[in-house]
Parts: structure tokens; sequence; C-alpha cells
């Protein structure tokens, strides 16, 4: 690395707090030289996560119905539940 690197990586920038969690000082000279690049991953990383919920939705929305999850019906809540008794079958 460069001297003049080495002081642009010391100094850090407006990316700086890249150095913190792992970048190289070659790293976070290159998002401080090209911030648009940055704004790239970002804008890649949203449209990817909403291409993931569309695929989602068309999934969910296109399910046949004997596929989807069966609803169980409510019991009432007031009402406790009748006994077994060991000796009555049915």
């Amino acid at each position: 690395m460069s001297q003049r690197a080495s002081i642009i990586a010391a100094d850090g920038g407006q990316f700086g707090w890249f150095a913190k969690i792992g970048a190289t000082p070659e790293a976070v000279n290159v998002l401080n030289d090209q911030p648009v690049l940055f704004t790239i991953l970002i804008v890649v990383l949203l449209a990817v996560i909403l291409q993931c919920l569309l695929i989602w939705y068309i999934h969910f929305a296109t399910m046949k119905p004997e596929q989807k999850k069966k609803k169980d019906p409510k019991k009432d809540a007031g009402k406790a539940p009748a006994k077994r008794l060991p000796f009555l079958r049915g």
C-alpha cells in the first residue's frame, strides 16, 4: 500500500466505519473515491429483496386450495372439553 493510501485509510473519510466491520483500507479508499459504488450496492440489494418478495407472493397467490393449510375451527373458549370415560368407546 502506498503512503497516500495509508494516509487516506487512517483518516477514514465518509466510509471509514467500514474499516471497523472488517473492510480493508483499500476497500475504504475505493468507496471514498467512488461513493456511487455503495449506492449501487444498496439499490441492488433492495431490488433482490423486492424480487424475492414478489416471487413469494406469486407462489402464495397461485397455490391450489388443497395445497393451503386448512385452519382448524376454533372451539368454544367458555366450555371445558368433555371428559372421555375409559369404559365408553365411540
